[in-house]
C-alpha cells in the first residue's frame, strides 16, 4: 500500500482539465439513459417540467454550497459546513448518511456493467465480471488522485459525445432531414392525450425520480479540495450548472418525447435513448447504447468509490470516525477508506445474495431519500453559515441569489417533497427507512464518546483537509 504518510493529509494532484470535465459530466449514470423512461411514463412530455424543476432546485443548491466551499474548501464539504453551522451531530450524520448511499451505488453500478458484459461473454459469470470491475477501479483509486482524475476524464468525455451526437441525430430528424424517418416536428409532445395527459401530480411523482439523477451534482467540491486552485473551479462548476442542466437533461428528453410517443412500453422496457435510435434505425443501436451505459455506470462506480473514501476520510478527521481510515499512502491516498468502502460494498452483494429479499429491499431503500436530506442540509447550512463566514471575516467570492429569502424557499420545498413522499405508499419506505438509519448514526454518538480511547479515536479543530 505505500508508506503512510506523517501527516494523514491528501496531498492533491487534480488538475483542470480533470475537474472541468468532473463537473460537467462525471456524474452522469444510467439513469440517464435507462431511467428517463419510467419518468416520462408517468408524466407524458410533461417530464420536461421534472426535470425543469428538479435542475432548478440542484441549480440552487449548487449555489449555496459555492458560496461555502469556494469560501472555505474541504474534502468534507457539506458535512463540515452542517457541523460548523448546525452542530457536531448534523455533520457527523449526513456525512454516514452521504458515504452510505455511494456504497450502495457501488454494487449496483457494478452488476449493471457486468450484466452487459455478460450478454457479449456468457460464459464469464456476472459475479465475476462484477468483481473483477470493482477489484480494478479500486486499485485505481489506491494509487494516485491522478489517477482518478485521468480515468474519470476520458470516461466524462465519452459521455459528452455520446449525448451531443444523440442531440444532433435528433435535431435533425425533428427538423425533417433524417432519411427514412415519416415522424418530423414536435407534434409528439400534445398527439397523445396533451402535454400533460396525467395531470400535474404525475409531474410532480416523476420529479421525485428526476430528482435522483442529479444526484453527485456536488461531488465537484469534494474533488476541487484537491486540486491547486479549488476556490476558481468550484466557481467555475457553480457557474456552468445552468448550461449543463439544460444541454445533458433537459435538451435530450426533448429529443424523446418529441420523437417517441410518452406512452410506449419499449420506453420502460430498452430506455428512452435506445427507443429513439431503435425508431430512427440507427444501425446496432442496442450495441452502440450498452457501450454508452457501460462507460456511464463505469464512471459513476467510479466516483462512488472516490466520494466514499473522501467522506470517510473527512469523518475521521474530524473525530467522528476511527483515526486509522484517515491513514494515507506515500501517494497520499486514503487508503484504508477506499479499502473500507469497497469492503462494505462487497457485504451488500453478500447481504443480497444469502439474506432475506426484504432486508436486501430495505438496505436500498434506505438511500432513497439521502439526496433530499443532503439538500436540505447544505440549505439550512448556508442560511447560518454565511454569518459564521462574514464574522471570521472570509470573503464570498461566491453568493447565494437573494438570501435569505430564495433559501427559505427551498428549504420549505424540500420539506414539502419529503411530506409528499411520507404520504404516497411506493415511497413512504425510502423516507421511514432513511429516518431510520439516520436515527441508528446518531443513536451510536454516546457509544463512540465512551469508546473513544479504545479506538484510539482523534479529534482536530475544524480546517480545511485538503
Amino acid at each position: 500500500m505505500g508508506q503512510i504518510a506523517e501527516t494523514n493529509s491528501l496531498g492533491g494532484g487534480l488538475k483542470s482539465r480533470h475537474v472541468t470535465m468532473l463537473s460537467i459530466a462525471g456524474v452522469i449514470g444510467a439513469s440517464l439513459f435507462v431511467g428517463s423512461g419510467v419518468a416520462i411514463s408517468q408524466a407524458g412530455p410533461a417530464v420536461l417540467l421534472s426535470y425543469l424543476f428538479a435542475g432548478l432546485l440542484v441549480l440552487l443548491i449548487m449555489r449555496m454550497l459555492g458560496e461555502m466551499a469556494v469560501a472555505s474548501p474541504d474534502t468534507g464539504s457539506f458535512s463540515t459546513y452542517a457541523e460548523r453551522s448546525i452542530g457536531k451531530w448534523a455533520g457527523y450524520t449526513i456525512g454516514w448518511l452521504y458515504w452510505w448511499f455511494w456504497v450502495l451505488v457501488i454494487p449496483l453500478e457494478a452488476n449493471i456493467a457486468a450484466i452487459i458484459l455478460n450478454s457479449w461473454l456468457p460464459v464469464v459469470p456476472i459475479w465475476l465480471f462484477s468483481l473483477l470491475i470493482t477489484v480494478a477501479l479500486t486499485g485505481s483509486n489506491l494509487l494516485s488522485v491522478k489517477n482518478y482524475g485521468e480515468f474519470e476524464f476520458w470516461l466524462a468525455l465519452c459521455k459528452v459525445v455520446a449525448i451531443l451526437a444523440f442531440i444532433v441525430v435528433g435535431a435533425i430528424a425533428i427538423t425533417g432531414f433524417y432519411p427514412h424517418v415519416q415522424v418530423s416536428g414536435v407534434s409528439r409532445l400534445w398527439d397523445h392525450g396533451g402535454f400533460m395527459p396525467n395531470g400535474f401530480g404525475a409531474v410532480i411523482s416523476a420529479m421525485l425520480i428526476t430528482m435522483f439523477s442529479f444526484m453527485g451534482a456536488e461531488i465537484v467540491t469534494i474533488a476541487a479540495a484537491e486540486s491547486d486552485t479549488p476556490d476558481k473551479h468550484i466557481v467555475r462548476a457553480t457557474n456552468s450548472v445552468i448550461w449543463r442542466i439544460a444541454i445533458f437533461y433537459l435538451c435530450s428528453i426533448f429529443v424523446v418525447v418529441a420523437l417517441v410517443p410518452w406512452n410506449v412500453p419499449e420506453l420502460k422496457t430498452v430506455g428512452s435513448y435506445s427507443s429513439v435510435l431503435q425508431m430512427l434505425h440507427i444501425p446496432h443501436a442496442k450495441l452502440i447504447m450498452d457501450c454508452v451505459i457501460l462507460l456511464s455506470v463505469t464512471s459513476c462506480l467510479n466516483s462512488a468509490l472516490y466520494t466514499a473514501s473522501r467522506m470517510l476520510y473527512s469523518l475521521s478527521h474530524r473525530g467522528d470516525a476511527p483515526a486509522f481510515m484517515g491513514k494515507t499512502n506515500r501517494s497520499k491516498t486514503p487508503y484504508v477508506a477506499v479499502l473500507l468502502s469497497t469492503g462494505a460494498a462487497f457485504l451488500t452483494v453478500i447481504v443480497n445474495y444469502y439474506a432475506p429479499a426484504k432486508v436486501f429491499n430495505f438496505l436500498i431503500a434506505s438511500s432513497g431519500a439521502i439526496a433530499l436530506l443532503v439538500y436540505l442540509v447544505i440549505a439550512v447550512s448556508q442560511l447560518r453559515m454565511r454569518k459564521i463566514l462574514l464574522t471570521q471575516g472570509n470573503e464570498l467570492k461566491l453568493k447565494m441569489w437573494l438570501y435569505p429569502y430564495l433559501t427559505w424557499t427551498v428549504i420549505l420545498f424540500i420539506t414539502f417533497v419529503l411530506v409528499v413522499m411520507m404520504f404516497r405508499p411506493e415511497q413512504r419506505i425510502e423516507v421511514v427507512s432513511t429516518v431510520l438509519l439516520g436515527i441508528g448514526i446518531i443513536c451510536t454518538v454516546p457509544i463512540m464518546t465512551r469508546w473513544k480511547a479504545l479506538f484510539q479515536w482523534q479529534k482536530q479543530p475544524q480546517q480545511s483537509l485538503r
